[in-house]
């Protein structure tokens, strides 16, 4: 049966549905039956196919108290869908479409949006707070009993529908394989458009990427796709080394190994005089200024890619910023959703962009927890959660 041709029945209506449910901070996602109401006007209610478990989906089910520590709640960004139905003035999208929610808002209108300076929204980026994007705290979603859910970073992926403003929507080829496809909501995303956008790292330039989570090997797959000549990966854990070479890693560095001296100095040490271009992707300010310090004096840039607990401060040197080191952070890789995405797709279906190699568990959606164990105990690099397997 076309997967669509249920959609018209619900149009207007809510759609009851399973989703996974964080109901208190460090416990286990409940199952639980929901109630999805209809979209509103901007927005669109998506069936979701598969979705995948980010480190920042961690991060929020371990809060547990602030502003942000909210249940119950519904996590999950990393997805992709079809469009069940529509509300009131949107265009662009339609009943059967295979779109991609993305955190990052791009309205398209506000001054920054039509900038090419960055991929910021000055319309709606700064809130981080409200559930729907144009309705504040308004719910889509509600329990058993009534109970109104909080969504999570405007996409809430965790649950077999969800309601989604045009702000956050990438429609998509239908040509790339979904599993593939959610990977370009987040954390690939970040990576390649860091080194792309954001460092623009130049053929024959130098690379050091200091953590090999998801985010860093992008990075590094961003840097060997425009040609960089070394690319060097700092990692604790050996086993990420092997696997990095099929993302164009050169060298590594075990800061474990490196005996009395820094990893800044290892790094100068391998490339006469510092890298090119650094990407941070831990969020530590201790291992930022290691990065920072390994770039070349006088035109080494470093890219903050790693969100750091509680907002810590960074201190970096002085005369090293004097000295001609940059220093940037970069959300979503400076990539504008809208635009930027349907390039990525682009690059995969020609074969060049490699998706495949970050996938290690495939799982069921009501296997979710198990998908967590994995993160957390550091086995998995994206482990892809099918609705309806």
């Amino acid at each position: 049966m076309d997967k669509t041709s249920s959609f018209s029945i619900h149009k207007g209506k809510p759609i009851r549905c399973k989703a996974a449910l964080c109901r208190k901070a460090r416990e286990a996602l409940v199952m639980e039956e929901i109630q999805v109401d209809p979209p509103q006007a901007y927005e669109v209610r998506i069936k979701i196919i598969c979705t995948s478990l980010c480190h920042t989906d961690v991060t929020f089910w371990k809060l547990d108290s602030g502003p942000l520590a909210r249940f119950p709640r519904i996590l999950g960004h990393e997805s992709v869908g079809l469009v069940e139905s529509v509300g009131e003035h949107v265009d662009g999208f339609k009943q059967g479409d295979v779109v991609l929610p993305v955190f990052h808002p791009n309205c398209e209108e506000c001054k920054d949006c039509k900038s090419s300076k960055s991929n910021w929204c000055a319309r709606y980026a700064n809130d981080f707070i409200s559930n729907t994007r144009r309705y504040g705290m308004a719910s889509r979603f509600k329990d058993s009993t009534g109970e109104d859910i909080h969504h999570f970073l405007f996409v809430s992926s965790f649950s077999e529908y969800t309601v989604v403003d045009i702000a956050h929507l990438v429609k998509i080829s239908p040509d790339i394989p979904v599993q593939k496809a959610a990977l370009l909501s987040c954390g690939v995303s970040t990576g390649v458009g860091a080194a792309w956008k954001v460092a623009n790292v130049e053929e024959g330039s130098t690379v050091a990427v200091f953590g090999l989570g998801a985010v860093g090997l992008a990075a590094a797959e961003g840097a060997r796709l425009r040609g960089a000549a070394k690319i060097i990966g700092v990692d604790l854990n050996p086993d990420k080394f092997e696997l990095g070479k099929k993302f164009g890693f050169t060298d590594f560095v075990n800061p474990t190994l490196c005996g009395e001296k820094k990893v800044s100095e290892v790094i100068k040490e391998m490339t006469g005089g510092g890298v090119d271009y650094s990407f941070e992707c831990v969020g530590l300010p201790s291992i930022l200024s290691e990065a920072f310090i390994s770039t070349r004096t006088g035109s080494g840039k470093t890219v903050m890619l790693g969100m750091g607990k509680h907002a810590a401060p960074i201190s970096l040197g002085s005369f090293d910023l004097l000295s001609g080191r940059t220093i940037c952070g970069s959300l979503f890789g400076g990539l504008k959703s809208k635009l930027d995405i349907p390039v990525l797709v682009d690059h995969y279906l020609k074969k060049e962009l490699n998706l495949d190699s970050f996938i290690t568990h495939e799982l069921k959606f009501q296997e979710i927890n198990k998908a967590f164990e994995l993160l957390e105990e550091g086995k998995t690099l994206r482990c892809i959660i099918w609705m309806d397997k």
